[in-house]
């Protein structure tokens, strides 16, 4: 875990004591601190207590504190704690604030930080991938994997310093007044989390911090998917001055020739994923050929265009993790026809956050058969039968089952549900699991 003296002899509470949590308390106890933690599940409160003290934000003293340590699945919008701890004058704060308060005692380094709407996971293990590959010390954290401060700090190699690959989530950012990333990334902007925010524009703007952060010689990345995207970048350059080392990329700038070489990096959102990534790289000095060959040796993250074997030359799909119709419509946009054929049999269904489908309509020529499933499956069914064949299948199992007698070689089982899945399973993962292990019970 990362030890840092820039915290000995100060005073945190920590308020939530899930993975970040603890982590924050462990890096602040063995820093030197004194720390008073507090969760208001008491078997939470168990693990730290005897080394902690245990108090709540809510009602203790909050005189004399250097910061309050929340999650960031804290609502500061609502949550009182915003409003005591600013008559407290005490700053509210993350882990990622924390990280970068410790960043000058950590040995020389460099933080890569990535936000936007969707893509963030994906860009994120593909920016770690290949800098590992480039043979650069690295961990990715953040809002993806392990919390940063519980992972040991990196050391330089002979390859140059190692580079922390930081998922920024907006609720990071807004906890963060610290975090001046090398290089700042910003893939996409669409609406998202507004009950946290003033509306788009407070969202926007919550994604935009992570830029003027920034010192001016740093590197940020901005992506032209979308009209959002590049207002953000005009106004870091006419509002902010950031324009020396600003710059866009596209991922039409991909050529599709090498995308082809990519078996986990498909269809056009990867291309941007890719393109992101590809920049990030360049901006560290990582040659194009370790490049070019990371991109080729990249494999899916779990549940997210994860591709899972080939049956009887039938393809297996599991991007579970596309709980909305934005979020499947780049799945649906990856495979289009062969000689006129549509090739892709889609799932979907679950706990619809919608009740229609439409950033999905561009892309239904290239369905050949939907299976709706869940709780959604009939609405649904009703609404793709007029532009596709659709097997009102209810339960997961079977429509892999009826999917596996339909698909002919070449063509794309797709588990993309643009659902929620709390209706037939616990979450995103466990209903990826099934498919899975439906995929695996085929004959």
């Amino acid at each position: 875990m990362i030890v840092s003296e820039a915290f000995a002899g100060k005073t945190y509470a920590v308020l939530g004591l899930a993975r970040s949590g603890l982590a924050t308390v462990e890096t602040l106890l063995a820093s030197g601190a004194r720390v008073v933690a507090w969760d208001s599940q008491e078997t939470a409160r168990a693990q730290v207590e005897g080394r902690a003290e245990l108090g709540d934000p809510m009602e203790i003293d909050l005189s004399g504190f250097d910061g309050i340590v929340v999650s960031p699945g804290v609502p500061l919008n609502r949550h009182p704690i915003a409003s005591r701890a600013k008559l407290a004058g005490v700053p509210v704060i993350g882990d990622i604030e924390l990280f970068a308060l410790a960043r000058p005692t950590l040995p020389p380094h460099k933080v890569v930080g990535i936000t936007g709407t969707n893509g963030k996971s994906t860009t994120t293990a593909l920016i770690h991938h290949i800098i590992e590959q480039a043979g650069y010390p690295t961990v990715m954290g953040g809002n993806i994997g392990l919390p940063v401060l519980s992972q040991p700090p990196l050391e330089p190699n002979l390859h140059g310093v190692g580079v922390y690959v930081l998922e920024l989530s907006s609720y990071q950012i807004d906890l963060t007044y610290s975090l001046d990333c090398d290089v700042a990334v910003l893939l996409n902007i669409t609406p998202d989390h507004l009950d946290r925010y003033d509306g788009f524009a407070g969202y926007i703007a919550s994604k935009m911090r992570l830029f003027t952060l920034q010192s001016n010689e740093h590197v940020g990345l901005i992506g032209e998917d979308d009209r959002e995207a590049d207002d953000v970048f005009y106004k870091l350059e006419h509002n902010f001055g950031r324009w020396e080392n600003m710059r866009q990329f596209n991922g039409l700038s991909i050529d599709p020739a090498d995308q082809v070489n990519w078996p986990a990096l498909q269809g056009p959102h990867n291309a941007q994923n890719a393109a992101a990534a590809t920049a990030v790289a360049k901006a560290l000095g990582i040659d194009e050929a370790s490049i070019a060959n990371a991109l080729a040796s990249y494999a899916s993250l779990p549940h997210r265009m994860q591709a899972i074997g080939t049956r009887n030359g039938v393809l297996y799909v599991n991007d579970s993790k596309a709980t909305n119709a934005a979020s499947t419509a780049p799945a649906l946009a990856a495979w289009p026809p062969v000689d006129g054929r549509p090739r892709i049999h889609w799932i979907v269904g679950g706990v619809a956050k919608s009740d229609n489908l439409d950033e999905c309509v561009p892309h239904f020529g290239n369905v050949a058969h939907a299976y709706t499933i869940g709780e959604a499956g009939h609405m649904f069914a009703d609404l793709l039968r007029p532009a596709m064949a659709v097997d009102d299948s209810e339960m997961l199992s079977a429509a892999v089952r009826r999917a596996a007698r339909i698909a002919q070689p070449g063509d794309v089982v797709l588990l993309s549900p643009a659902c929620a899945s709390f209706d037939q399973f616990r979450d995103f993962e466990a209903r990826g699991d099934a498919f899975v292990a439906a995929v695996a019970a085929l004959e």
